[in-house]
Order: C-alpha cells, then structure tokens, then sequence
C-alpha cells in the first residue's frame, strides 16, 4: 500500500520499493471522491487548516489576547495555541511517513533520517526567505524545519518512550532557557536567540514534536484513540492552566506583564525617564499603557552592551553578582517565566495546557471529519497544503500591511477576506492539482536527499 506525506499534500512519498504502475492523471470528479479518504487521515488535515488559519488571525486579526474570566477575549485561544497545534501535528506527520504504528526498521533508518534532513533543511530556507521580507512576524519555519531534523534520533522509538520524552522535556526545557538566561545574564546572538531563546526555544518545542510523533504511533484511524486523545487534552489542559492562573495571580507572568499581556499602568515599570536612571542622550518614546522605549539618539548616549534588559546601565568591570542583580529579575520572576502558561512564554504550563489544547482539537477534528466531511472539506483542503498556505499568508501581509509601515490596517474583516481568500485558492488547486506547489518542492528535497540510501 502506498503511504501518503500528510505534510506535503496528496499523493504518493517515494519509498523504498518496487516503482508503482503508471496510472491515469485522475479528474476533477475522481479526485474529489477520493479526498481525503484513506491511506490518508482526513481529521488531521482539518487541524493543519485550522492551525494556518488560526496563526492568520494571530498576525492579521483584530483578536485579544486570552483572558479566561473575560468571555469577551476568548477569540485569543488562537494566540500561541495555532503554533503549538502546528508543532504537535508535525511530530504526527514525521511518524506517518516513518512507518505510523510500526517502528522504523533498521533497514529503513538511513533512508528516513536523510528525508528528514531534506525536509528540514528545505523548510529552513523557506523560513529564511519569509525572514527576509522584513515583516516582523514570528515566522515560525525556521524553528519548524529544526524540529524535523531533531527527531531524527528519536525515530526507532515506540509511542509509550516518546510521551516520556516529552514529558521530561516539557519540564526541563523551560527550567534549561529561563535559568540559562537568567545565570548567564540573557545572551543575546544568532544562534542562542534561534535554538534557546527566541519566540521558538528548540528545547521546548522539541517536546510537542516528540508528543506529535508519540500520537502518531497510535492507530490515529481508530474512534477510541481519537476519544482518549481528546479527554487526554482536557486532562492536561484543564489543570495546567488552572495552575497557571495561580500562578500568573500570585508570582506574575515573569515578564511584567498582566493576565491579557500589556503593562497596564506607568507605574509598573521599574525604570522610568528622569527617575531611576540618568537617561540623557537617549531618545524615549512613551507608546502610552505605560509602555517607554528608549534608544541612542544618532548613535550617542549609551550603547546597547552597556545597558541591561531593564534599561539600567552597566558601568565597566562591574562584578559579576552585581550584574546579576541588576539585571532586575528576581526569584519569583524567574521562577513565574518558568511555570507561566502565557502565551509564547515557553512555560512548563504553556506546554502542558497548549500541548493538551492541541489534542483536544486533534482529536474532535478526527471525530467530525467523517460525519461532517463535506463541511469541513474546505479546511481539509488548507491542510493539505499548510507550507503554501503559511507562505502565501506571510507575502499578503507584507502587501496588505506593507511590512513594518503598516500601509494598510489589518484587522477582523482583513482577516476573514484572508482566510476565504487562502481556502478558495487551496480548494481549487487540491481539485485541480494536487499536491501543493512548496509540498512539491519540499518533498523533491526529501527524496533527492535521500537519493542512494
């Protein structure tokens, strides 16, 4: 039986075997019938398109951020939680096109550890393109096509060990980048910024991506799974952000931050012009809820080395328990940024609760996706082409919004013509087509790289 990439779109992954027949180019009716059907798992193409849609509305929605006692937000689930589906749901494809329930063979390592290095690297790229565009999104690529080439060492283990994995790295990620940044006084170059404390910390994310693979490994086709993946999610997500609500209420977010994520008053800053610090020869903008910006004017005042996080310069050869100090973090900051189940906050509990999040919606989408197949067929057809659908809502941005000048204003109609624009163009090209344009690029790179094995 042949094995379909639920990553790149329909059609079959060149494996290692005998060449298929040549067959018929199918028609628009044939492939219409046969969307979606099996080897293919139709739900977890419903959550990739919920997941592009939902980052959509994260950079181009007028969307709050989540406050859960305040119903009016609760349109914010989409922030951070899109991301974290994304992750989750790229573990599970890795695990489909390396065998699903059954473990990669020996025989069969070289060939998959090569594909996932292509992919990896091709989606890398592809990050580094949108990058370049210069919109000041978090584009989330870069860190995705890492991730594909950090589970290759994890490919020969079964669903139980992963969930472990997981598990222990969910903890120990976030304790690893909060104490290294706190100890080390927040490092700041490319690459400790991409692989420990940027938007995407590699040791965090790797957690939902060896989950994703651990829910792979389970017979994803089978009602039960989907039942228990689901009360699962509850299970997790309910008390990690009941916890995180305590904690965020008691220790703070870590970051100065309150429940819906703005400084809510000028007084909350610890450093503000013409009081704590000698600020001449910098330049301040007040962008009002209480929120100062401060920066060298012309190239004078203080350079950026000379000042902490916190804005408080540092003088010359000051010690380093000094520097530490007044770096202005305390225990209870630190130990909050650690536990907060904020979003993008990288948390112990944003991992826990998101990552459950992400399982409940995982699991209702393979639930409905039979019953509800034509309805939720246009959103299926988003998630067959996920990469050309981020990339096509990242380049709209840019000439909706024109870059960081914001020609244009984004907001909820923006988002909505966006999105019906993204699920018009990804319908009529899976009908029309097939598999999507960069799927097709990404998967040529997978199987040139292993080209041999």
């Amino acid at each position: 039986m042949l094995q379909t990439d639920p990553d790149l779109g329909p059609g079959p992954v060149d494996l290692p075997g005998p060449a298929p027949s040549p067959v018929q180019r199918p028609g628009l009716r044939d492939r219409l019938a046969s969307f979606g059907r099996p080897p293919r798992i139709m739900g977890l193409d419903v959550a990739r398109g919920l997941a592009v849609l939902g980052m959509v509305g994260a950079h181009m929605g007028d969307v709050p951020m989540l406050a859960w006692s305040d119903p009016s937000t609760w349109g914010g689930i989409i922030h951070g939680r899109s991301a974290i589906l994304f992750a989750v749901l790229a573990g599970i494809s890795v695990a489909i096109v390396t065998g699903r329930q059954q473990v990669t063979t020996v025989e069969q390592l070289p060939a998959h550890r090569l594909r996932l290095l292509g992919r990896g690297a091709s989606i890398f790229l592809i990050g580094i393109a949108l990058e370049l565009l210069n919109t000041n999104l978090a584009v989330i690529l870069c860190t995705y096509g890492l991730l594909f080439i950090a589970a290759i060492p994890f490919l020969r283990w079964r669903a139980r060990k992963l969930f472990l994995a997981a598990a222990a790295l969910a903890v120990a990620g976030p304790v690893l980048t909060g104490l290294l940044g706190h100890f080390l006084l927040a490092p700041f170059s490319p690459g400790v910024s991409l692989v420990l404390f940027g938007t995407y910390p590699l040791p965090v994310w790797l957690a939902l991506m060896l989950a994703g693979m651990g829910l792979g490994r389970l017979d994803l086709t089978a009602t039960r799974v989907a039942v228990v993946m689901l009360l699962a999610g509850v299970a997790l997500a309910v008390p990690a952000y009941t916890v995180g609500a305590v904690v965020c209420a008691t220790l703070g977010d870590g970051y100065g931050y309150g429940e819906t994520g703005s400084i809510t008053s000028a007084e909350d800053l610890t450093t503000r012009p013409g009081e704590d610090v000698d600020l001449s020869g910098l330049t301040c903008d007040d962008f009002g809820d209480g929120y100062i910006s401060c920066y060298p004017t012309d190239g004078g005042g203080l350079a950026d080395d000379d000042l902490t996080d916190s804005g408080v310069p540092v003088p010359d050869n000051v010690p380093y328990e000094e520097r530490l100090q007044q770096q202005g973090e305390s225990v209870s900051d630190l130990a909050a940024r650690i536990l907060s189940s904020g979003e993008h906050s990288g948390g112990v509990l944003e991992i826990f609760g998101s990552g459950g999040f992400a399982m409940v919606v995982i699991g209702v989408c393979l639930l409905l996706a039979r019953p509800l197949r034509w309805l939720l067929f246009p959103i299926a057809c988003v998630g067959t082409m996920p990469l050309t659908a981020y990339t096509a809502h990242v380049i709209m941005y840019l000439i909706i919004a024109g870059g960081p000048q914001g020609l244009f204003p984004v907001g909820n109609a923006m988002y909505a013509w966006v999105s019906l624009g993204l699920v018009v163009a990804a319908v009529a090209w899976a009908l029309t087509v097939g598999r999507g344009p960069l799927e097709r690029l990404v998967a040529a790179a997978a199987t040139a790289m292993s080209r041999g094995a």
